[in-house]
């Protein structure tokens, strides 16, 4: 990974996360973490990760949906608050490596349960 392209994923995550708690009033939103941003070797395009408390699957679309909606709004500020020649087109997915640790832990404690 080059070194420009992390620090452009790193001020994107902390960017987004600042833009989602004081600009976006959708509350779908709500509650929602940015976990990563993957960002392409031209910085052209970013996917941001995020994950969410509920375990839902509904609250999972509202949040995809509410993120849909408010890409705009998210892309506009970022285009103020990065210095970069031009803002990358942004994509949002959720990520499934918290459900998947959760899975795995409880697994761990059900072979813990069976051995005692």
């Amino acid at each position: 990974m080059k070194y420009r392209v992390g620090r452009v994923e790193q001020e994107i995550q902390r960017e987004v996360n600042d833009i989602l708690l004081k600009r976006v009033r959708d509350p779908q939103v709500q509650g929602v973490t940015i976990t990563g941003v993957d960002v392409t070797g031209d910085l052209q395009q970013a996917t941001i990760y995020f994950s969410i408390l509920s375990e839902t699957a509904s609250n999972a679309q509202k949040a995809q949906a509410g993120l849909d909606k408010a890409k705009g709004l998210i892309r506009h500020e970022l285009g103020q608050r990065l210095s970069i020649y031009k803002t990358p087109e942004i994509f949002f997915k959720q990520d499934q490596s918290v459900r998947y640790g959760e899975r795995i832990d409880e697994l761990i404690n059900k072979l813990h349960e069976q051995d005692q």
